[in-house]
């Protein structure tokens, strides 16, 4: 996310613009001053203090390393271009990954990506299968970079008995594990209309239990502040 995902600087659509042209397929690669480590049935295969951190439209940032720093060998491990002398490793040939002692989930975590969490009086309406679910001004606004603003809720202000969890889970490496909820209206059953992140990363603590809605699944109106031309 950030600089080459979403509508980054580096993105396929950028929500800004440069003053000069950019390179096509432009990489953008930095020192990351943490020791990350990867580990493999018990072993360790990874372990780098001299990690950077490579950008890349389209993708997530990505780990490169010095070859000495890497323990394993295969089509898992390939070249890094554009910088001489280290390697990638791809994600899936770890059990698990590491940044210093905390476990990194699905890509590293990028140094340019913030959430921003504000109280907000934005008015949130969500209807499904006719009925309105919910319609209040008491929101969160979730600022979040390089991706549209968007509205959380409280879940006491859904209509009760209307929301039922889903089996579907997905994870985001800045807020946490998401809960899935299905809308059960009558003999109607709209699945996964809402997430919900019932224990967030403690940069995204004050979306605890709150609810956002899919607007691909169920009708949503919600206050968002318009676009600034740049």
């Amino acid at each position: 996310m950030s600089l080459t995902t979403g509508k980054g600087p580096l993105s396929t659509r950028p929500a800004g613009r440069f003053t000069a042209p950019v390179p096509a397929q432009v990489a953008y690669i930095e020192p990351f001053r943490r020791r990350v480590r990867a580990v493999k049935g018990g072993l360790t295969i990874v372990d780098s203090e001299r990690t950077v951190l490579v950008h890349r439209q389209g993708r997530p940032p990505a780990y490169a390393f010095p070859e000495s720093d890497v323990r394993c060998a295969g089509p898992a491990v390939e070249a890094e271009p554009d910088t001489p002398g280290y390697v990638t490793v791809d994600w899936q040939a770890a059990d698990a990954w590491y940044e210093e002692e905390e476990q990194v989930f699905g890509h590293p975590r990028n140094p340019y990506h913030r959430i921003d969490c504000l109280r907000a009086r934005r008015r949130l309406r969500v209807e499904a299968a006719g009925v309105a679910l919910v319609d209040t001004t008491d929101t969160l606004a979730v600022y979040e970079t390089a991706l549209e603003p968007r509205l959380y809720v409280d879940a006491r202000l859904v209509q009760d008995g209307v929301l039922e969890r889903s089996d579907s889970v997905s994870y985001c490496p800045y807020k946490g594990t998401a809960t899935y909820w299905n809308a059960r209206i009558g003999d109607t059953v709209v699945e996964d209309v809402a997430w919900s992140y019932e224990e967030p990363l403690t940069e995204s603590a004050p979306l605890g239990g709150l609810l956002s809605f899919d607007e691909n699944r169920v009708t949503v109106e919600q206050e968002l502040p318009p676009p600034s031309a740049v």
